[in-house]
């Protein structure tokens, strides 16, 4: 009865890993109890997923490295993986909302997440690759366009594209606050970007020492037309999901990353805590904190639970 903050299962985004072949699961050895799967797993993942009351899926494809290039162009190719896994998810389960990853690290031979050029990357450019990787997984079924590039101006690109497109119903879920973390470690190995990353992202993420500059980033994307803004990685960043969530009349999603799952899962192996209360204390933070839904690799189990 006094309880001050609600968790529920359609406040949960589950993000899928999604990978080539048939009736094909992979571990990911760093995230113990997460698989790559293939599409068809993956619709049945979105059973799944609909039956416990999850609001919706993110999905991140493990390109082929013989489909990765310095130009990231698998990235627009109408029949990628992703588009793939969107289309047939969306026909099989269309009540389930689907997130899709606007990015070029999945697509490029480098790990980046935009087009490099002598060492440098190119903001305009990635941009113009990413529009198109934002039209062809709108018209594969994608509710949301998730753009978590952090490359200048892309939002604003991108909702003139949806629009002109015949796609002013799709959402926009911009990565508005997205930091140069340690945390997404995990999540490039499963998505196949870690080992083949040249340098690092620190030219175009976030420097973790900073708070104000998160809600100069937000009041950009939110001007160039974000429907949803979103804090990566979450329990780190607290602070600034309150600080947005105070500033902005938006919803605010935060994303509980690899590292931060990977931390619970292992520390709960060596004894040191309770893994499932571990796992209901850190999502209770983040709606504390303000956030409208969390994504989170224990959507499933947790939703099962508060269901």
């Amino acid at each position: 009865m006094v309880r001050e903050t609600a968790l529920a299962p359609s406040q949960l985004i589950w993000p899928l890993f999604v990978i080539e072949g048939h009736n094909e699961r992979t571990p990911i050895k760093t995230m113990p109890g997460v698989e790559r799967l293939s599409v068809d797993l993956a619709v049945a993942a979105a059973r799944e997923a609909a039956a416990a009351g999850i609001a919706a899926l993110a999905l991140f494809p493990n390109t082929p490295n013989e489909r990765r290039n310095e130009n990231a162009t698998e990235a627009y190719n109408p029949d990628n993986l992703m588009c793939r896994a969107l289309s047939a998810i969306k026909s099989a389960v269309p009540e389930v909302g689907l997130i899709a990853d606007v990015a070029l690290d999945e697509y490029s031979s480098d790990g980046q997440d935009g087009l490099v050029r002598d060492g440098e990357i190119l903001n305009d450019e990635t941009i113009e690759v990413m529009v198109r990787s934002a039209l062809v997984q709108a018209r594969a079924g994608a509710d949301i366009i998730a753009p978590s590039d952090m490359m200048d101006g892309r939002v604003g690109a991108i909702r003139g594209a949806l629009d002109s497109g015949g796609f002013e119903m799709t959402q926009i879920m911009s990565y508005a606050a997205k930091y140069a973390s340690c945390f997404y470690g995990p999540f490039r190995e499963a998505v196949g970007s870690g080992s083949r990353l040249k340098g690092d992202k620190r030219s175009y993420q976030m420097d973790y020492f900073n708070a104000d500059e998160a809600l100069r980033e937000v009041a950009q994307d939110i001007e160039e037309g974000a429907d949803s803004v979103m804090v990566k990685p979450g329990l780190p960043y607290l602070d600034v999901v309150r600080a947005v969530r105070d500033e902005f009349n938006i919803p605010v999603f935060a994303y509980q990353v690899s590292g931060e799952y990977a931390m619970i899962e292992f520390a709960a192996q060596a004894g040191a805590f309770d893994r499932r209360a571990a796992m209901l204390e850190s999502l209770a933070a983040f709606r504390r904190a303000g956030a409208a839904g969390v994504l989170t690799y224990f959507a499933l189990e947790a939703a099962r639970l508060l269901g």
